[in-house]
Parts: C-alpha cells; structure tokens; sequence
C-alpha cells in the first residue's frame, strides 16, 4: 500500500506535458502545436523532425497536444518520416509547376529505386525541357523560403470532386466515386487545394534537400535517402527498369485500368475476369520470351541466375519459366543458394550481433564457385542441402548435366557480380524478378512497389508460415534493409527483368490481408502504425473473390491453391525432385 500521507488536494495544471523518448519532458500552455514543442526540444545535430508518434499513433506537427503525453520525434531517418517528406515533396513540385505553366498536369508515375527519385511526366502540354524545368526548381526553392504554410481541412466529398473535375483531373474523380465516406482530407499549399494519402510537414522550410533532372520524355524528382537525409545522391541512370516501367504502363492501358479509380469501375462493371486473363496471358507471354532466349543461346548458357526482393514471386516465377524451357527441349536443375549457407556457428554476424544470412559472405562461395565449375565441365556432384533446424549442411542430390539441361538458381544474390565471378560471363543467364506495379491511387498518388510486396507478404506468411501480421511487419525493416544493400544495386545487370505485379492484385489481397492487419494492437506501437497506413489506402481499393486467380498465377503463391506448388521435375541423373 502506498504511503496516505503522499496523497493531497492539487489544483489543476495549467500545462501539458509532453514526455520525450529521451527522458525530457516539456510543458506547454494546452493547444500548443507539435511543432513548436519539438522545435524547443531539437538540439544541435538532431535530425529534422517531420512528425512525431503520439501515445503510439503518428500525428502531424500541425496538431496540437491537448493532454500530456508521449511524444517521439519521426525524422526523415525513420521510414514513416521519408515517406511524409516524399509525398511534401511532390505538392511542392505540383503546387510550383502549376504556378509556373498553369497548363500543365504532372504525374507522379513510378520510383526511379537506383536514383532515389521519382519519375514524373507533363500531361496537358510537351515535355518540359531543362531550361523549364530550372524555371520550376527555382521556384520550388522561392517557396522553400517562403517556409510556406500547409494546411488541411475536410471538406465534403462533392466539394472535392467538384475541384478535380474542373482543373481535368479525371483520375482522382473517378476515385472518389467509390469513396464510401462522406468528408475528404484536403491539403491546401498557397491557394492550391489537393488529395494526398497520407500525412504532411507543416510548412515548406524544411523541404530543402532536392533537384529536378531531365529524363525524356519526363523527368525525375530527386530527394535524399533515408541513411543519409541531408544530402542527394550522384543520379544512376535505369535504363534496363525504365524500359519494363514503361512495359508495364502500356500493359495496363490495354487494360484500361491505369488507376484505381479506373479498377473500381471495371470491377464494378463485372470486367474482372477479363483483367485477371488477360493480365496472367501478358505474364506468360513474357516468361515464354524469356525463355526463348535462353534457349537461343542454349550452346553457352548453362547457369539461370533468378534473384528479386522478398514476396516478388520467384519462386512461381522459376517454376513457370521451367515450364517454357520443357517446352523448348531444355531440361532444368533447380539449385537453391540457401542450400549453400555455411553452418550457422560460421555465419557472420550483423551490426547488432544477429546472424546475417542475408549477406554473400553468409554462402559458401568457394564451394559453389568449384561446384558450378565442375557441374559446367560434364562432371557429377554432389550438391549440399542446408537443415535449417541443425543449421548445419548436409548432402544432397547428385547431379550431373547433360546437352539439354540448364541449371535454375533462385537467391537473393543471383545479380551480385561477386556471387560467381570464375564463371565465364557467357555461361550465365541472370533475371531480375520484382512486383514493379504502376497501379497509382491517381496521378498525384503513387502506390509503392515495396507496401504490394509487404501486403503479399503479410497474406503468405499467415497462410504458409503461421505468423501473425504483427510478426511480419516487425520482420519487414531487416527485409528490407538487406534488398537496399544486397539486390537494388544489382537490378540493372539481368539480361532480362520480369515484372510480376498484376494490375487486379490489391483488390483480391484486400479482403485476405484486412482481417490480418485489424488485429495489430496498438500495444506493439510501430507495426500498429504501418498497419494502418497500409489498411488506409488499401481501403481506395474495391475487394474481388480470389476465384478470379487461375491456379498458375504468381499470385497463388501468396493466396494458395497454386497447382505449381509441388511442381516436380526430373534431374539429369533420371531421379525426381521437386522446386523449394
């Protein structure tokens, strides 16, 4: 029992106190804006505040604490952070260039991922050329020092769309047809009113690191990276992704589904089978020319390399692309590179002591190197097998290859230049896979490639592995840490990339991955956070049966019911085995 005499009658406090994840605490008068709280608490050499989290929920600097609370500072280090600085950034950019050109419309279509940028395009006129493009930048940075407010205000559903029809943003009105809610957050920026899925800086002075380059026939907008916030990389040029950007942008306007506004209508007019064929057929199309060329150059090719970011559907991929082989008389042999993982009491150890099997020092690369030397030779050998439950290596199939067989390589690292470096170049195939979608919200509102790989993650892992989506969302960061560090700077050296998005994917996810999302408690504060940044905008999209997913789809791999699932093949020696 606590001691009577402690307790006495008080008055009330005519403060709030906003206790700091550093132990400080501040009071302020009732009211007062985030902002001007966290101003008072950045010390010299802290990083920028963007946000804060709130009793475990993020909240614009705009917003005033009215009850003492915890208060976290969100910076441009932190994921929630960048994207709130990216997405300030493209209203600078729209707000800047309407200011300058009134006729023009820009769009926001596809990350620029070795550039750290997006790349943008001009509806309504040409190509904005680099003198035009000096002209906007310029202005950009008048109203950087500005340090111009933005502000927000609901307003009512037909308001909103009454503003996006009038200035021809088509897209964004027909989004918002299917808005089941009344009132629409809007964001307003020197007079110019716009939708933007989710949140904002409170003004633009703190916008100042970013440059426009041209890009014909678009350019990119470039900002800063999240490990090094205060400063722009050299821009590298992506022409091998820019190309299947571009591929893809074309496929969904045979669709006639560039947005989702436009998916919702076709799903609403009952056209989604349609989409779902003739998206899966455009796929296969795809895989078949992939492996033609292999088989073109089946006198020297005798290494598939497949290596793409988490959830990109590889391994349906590898499957899929074995079959076009078969049919082109190549016979493969699949080799996982995890089964090269050295034991585990030999596995190097990441910056907080955890075992790093992300890493290309985590396999074997001598052995696989002499391995592959000797398979290419005409030779027999014995390949390894990893025992994750051991973590030690043991003995696996024996194999030797013949006139018709190819070996299939599936790993993160099949780009890496590193990975098998005594291997004649002629001898290796190497594709890049990835869920490079363009199925924006509207031309202002990009949806990430990296949040529809973590969503088919959040699905597959509940469905195959048992884990909840709290579990997945925690696992995310390390994930993605190890594709920035060992796949994106790989992407350009495939001989060939294969985009696995399909434009109908977040409508058949949508239903199997909300229920997951809701039961993140807000007692697991971060992935309560990204749970609900990724229900909010999956709420834009309308939900369809997964029937409408023919049973070889790549998307089967995260929603189940694949046929490919034990897809067996034969080996060279005539034993069976199957893809992991």
């Amino acid at each position: 029992m606590h001691d009577l005499s402690q307790i006495r009658p008080s008055s009330p406090r005519p403060t709030v106190q906003a206790r700091l994840s550093d132990g400080r605490f501040l009071e302020a008068p009732p009211g007062t804006r985030l902002d001007d709280i966290l101003r008072t608490a950045t010390r010299d050499g802290d990083d920028m505040p963007v946000a804060a989290i709130v009793d475990g929920l993020l909240s614009e600097l705009s917003e005033p604490l009215d009850t003492d609370a915890s208060v976290t500072p969100v910076t441009l280090r932190d994921s929630d952070g960048m994207r709130i600085y990216r997405r300030s950034l493209v209203f600078l950019l729209v707000t800047a260039a309407a200011e300058v050109f009134p006729e023009a419309h820009v769009v926001i279509d596809h990350a620029a991922t070795t550039a750290g940028a997006y790349y943008c395009w001009v509806s309504g006129r040409g190509p904005f050329s680099r003198d035009e493009l000096n002209r906007i930048e310029a202005r950009m940075r008048e109203i950087v020092g500005e340090d111009a407010r933005i502000t927000r205000a609901e307003v009512s559903l037909e308001e909103a769309t009454e503003i996006f029809t009038q200035r021809g943003e088509t897209d964004t009105a027909r989004l918002l047809a299917h808005r089941t809610r009344p009132m629409l957050r809007l964001y307003e920026l020197r007079g110019r009113r716009d939708y933007y899925q989710g949140y904002m800086v409170p003004s633009t002075g703190c916008l100042r690191w970013f440059a426009l380059h041209a890009h014909p026939p678009g350019f990119m907008l470039q900002f800063p990276h999240q490990s090094h916030p205060a400063e722009l990389d050299s821009v590298t040029p992506y022409p091998k992704l820019f190309a299947v950007f571009e591929e893809h942008g074309r496929w969904l306007e045979r669709l006639g589904v560039r947005g989702v506004g436009a998916l919702n209508d076709a799903i609403e007019a009952g056209r989604l089978p349609e989409i779902s064929l003739v998206g899966e057929a455009l796929h296969e199309g795809r895989i078949a020319r992939i492996a033609d060329d292999v088989a073109r150059h089946r006198d020297r090719v005798k290494v598939v390399l497949i290596a793409g970011p988490s959830s990109s559907g590889k391994t349906t991929f590898s499957k899929r692309l074995a079959v076009q082989l078969l049919a082109n008389g190549i016979r493969p042999v699949p080799v996982a590179l995890d089964d090269y993982f050295l034991d585990r009491h030999k596995t190097p150890r990441d910056e907080h002591g955890e075992y790093d099997y992300e890493s290309l020092r985590s396999l074997d690369l001598p052995l696989l190197n002499q391995q592959f030397a000797t398979l290419l030779d005409g030779q027999a050998v014995r390949l390894p097998h990893y025992n994750f439950k051991t973590g030690l290596r043991e003995q696996g199939l024996t194999v030797r290859l013949e006139s018709d067989n190819v070996l299939i390589v599936e790993g993160i690292h099949g780009l890496n230049p590193e990975l098998l470096p005594e291997l004649p170049h002629e001898r290796v195939y190497r594709i890049y896979v990835s869920a490079l979608t363009q199925l924006n919200l509207d031309s202002q509102n990009r949806v990430s490639t990296t949040d529809c790989r973590l969503i088919r993650r959040v699905v597959r892992d509940a469905r195959s592995r048992g884990y909840d989506a709290s579990e997945t969302l925690r696992r995310w960061h390390a994930v993605v840490r190890g594709e920035k560090r060992w796949i994106f700077p790989y992407q350009e050296n495939g001989d060939a990339i294969f985009n696995s998005a399909l434009a109908h994917e977040l409508a058949v996810l949508r239903p199997l991955a909300e229920p997951l999302l809701l039961r993140v408690r807000p007692d697991t504060p971060a992935e309560y956070v990204e749970a609900n940044r990724l229900l909010s905008f999956l709420m834009w999209v309308r939900p369809a049966p997964v029937d409408v997913v023919p049973t070889n789809s790549i998307l089967r791999e995260f929603v189940g019911g694949s046929v490919l699932e034990t897809f067996k093949f034969v080996t060279g020696d005539g034993s069976a085995g199957r893809f992991a």
